[in-house]
């Protein structure tokens, strides 16, 4: 049996306000570049779930209070003055179960490369407090991984592949990120 305990304290200790130093490696390019964000990450309402279900196209799910969903709310300014800021919620829904792993379906009301909503893939290893996020957009495969440190220490990696052709598997990476986000 798997600890779902360890799940839902992963999202307890992530809402509130968080600052990320990050450094991106655009291996496509041989650029290197950093950054800072400001995070502020709210628990999703009942109402606010059953919104990113139905922009998806989901099916309604039971004990809809349960599911992990949150608003996310994100500024960034990078070292060459580059801004972006951006705001969506996002959902949990629990496919799969097995020791040490989570698995399921992670679905964003407006997704970070493009302006849509998309169902992703998660898997949460209850061990290590990781969060693997595999997203497939148009061009790039986005690989993010989450692991909570300690309740005010997160770890982020990115690593962006080029979408290779069905079927095949992800080999070319575009972008490498690595971040240190602390809790405010």
């Amino acid at each position: 049996m798997v600890n779902k305990a360890k799940f839902q304290d992963f999202f307890a200790c992530c809402v509130g306000k968080w600052q990320t130093e990050r450094t991106y490696h655009y291996l496509t390019q041989k650029e290197v570049e950093r950054s800072h964000t400001d995070f502020n990450i709210k628990p999703l309402t009942v109402e606010g779930k059953a919104k990113v279900l139905a922009d998806n196209k989901y099916p309604v799910q039971a004990e809809l209070e349960s599911l992990p969903g949150y608003n996310l709310g994100f500024y960034t300014i990078s070292e060459t003055g580059e801004e972006v800021s951006q705001e969506l919620n996002f959902l949990f829904v629990l496919k799969a179960e097995y020791s040490p792993f989570l698995e399921g379906d992670y679905l964003r009301d407006r997704a970070y490369e493009e302006a849509k909503p998309i169902v992703s893939h998660f898997r949460f290893n209850t061990n290590t407090k990781e969060l693997l996020m595999t997203t497939y957009y148009t061009r790039v495969v986005s690989v993010d991984s989450i692991t909570l440190i300690n309740p005010n220490l997160r770890i982020r990696k990115i690593l962006n592949y080029l979408r290779p052709p069905e079927g095949q598997p992800l080999e070319t990476v575009g972008l490498v990120g690595f971040g240190v986000e602390l809790k405010q």
